[in-house]
């Protein structure tokens, strides 16, 4: 369901916000999976409202050549890491022979930083959440790479559904993730949008420390509940 456009105080108020919209459109038993770092402060809101389980995909995107926050393809966390790549931004921005190659290696490897530092020494197999029913969670979609390569890395993962919840992302784009996932909930579509900060009154960066912080609140939270 795609609704109007509010604009939000901040991500914890996208994700209370998110948490009530998804009350009504949601399967059984689902994990929260977060696009970290941004999608995390907003998840933990859903997680601690729907009293879900959170994990997170940890996806970095390839941006263009010159143009850093333009992404081209993604990286996702996983037992081999999946990369995908939109071929007609790489034509357009004339990248160079052996650029992605590189790019691919410099993320592999803060991916494997990332998953240290918020993950510390948990097995794989925490995260392989195979026949389970997924909802993404991101604090908003731009063009679509992130998103598309988690989508693509779930399915490879083998997972039983994939849904995504966002507060924001332009309309022609969720229509066309319609074809890829088996249900979306966006507060906001707007048919133009330049970008997601622009949505947002407070859109600080979140931390790596955030990040860790969140998680283990979470997972405290989720052993209260399961006692």
């Amino acid at each position: 369901m795609f609704g109007l456009s509010p604009t939000f105080i901040d991500r914890e108020d996208a994700g209370r916000q998110l948490a009530e919209a998804m009350q009504a459109a949601m399967p059984p038993d689902p994990i929260l999976m977060a696009l970290p770092r941004g999608g995390v402060p907003v998840a933990f809101e859903v997680a601690q409202r729907l009293g879900l389980p959170l994990d997170l995909l940890i996806v970095r995107k390839i941006g263009a050549p010159g143009h850093p926050e333009y992404g081209i393809g993604a990286v996702v966390d996983g037992r081999e890491p999946h990369v995908i790549v939109d071929e007609d931004a790489a034509r357009r921005f004339h990248v160079p022979p052996g650029y992605l190659a590189a790019e691919r290696e410099h993320q592999v490897a803060e991916i494997e930083r990332r998953h240290r530092m918020y993950f510390g020494e948990d097995e794989p197999s925490e995260h392989d959440h195979t026949g389970r029913d997924i909802i993404l969670v991101d604090d908003g979609i731009a063009n679509g790479v992130s998103i598309r390569a988690g989508i693509h890395a779930l399915k490879d993962m083998g997972v039983a559904s994939i849904r995504i919840a966002v507060p924001v992302a332009p309309r022609l784009l969720l229509e066309s993730l319609q074809e890829e996932v088996d249900d979306i909930v966006c507060l906001s579509a707007p048919e133009r949008m330049e970008a997601v900060s622009l949505h947002y009154g407070d859109f600080r960066e979140t931390t790596d420390q955030d990040v860790v912080r969140l998680l283990k609140e979470a997972h405290r939270l989720s052993r209260t509940l399961s006692h």
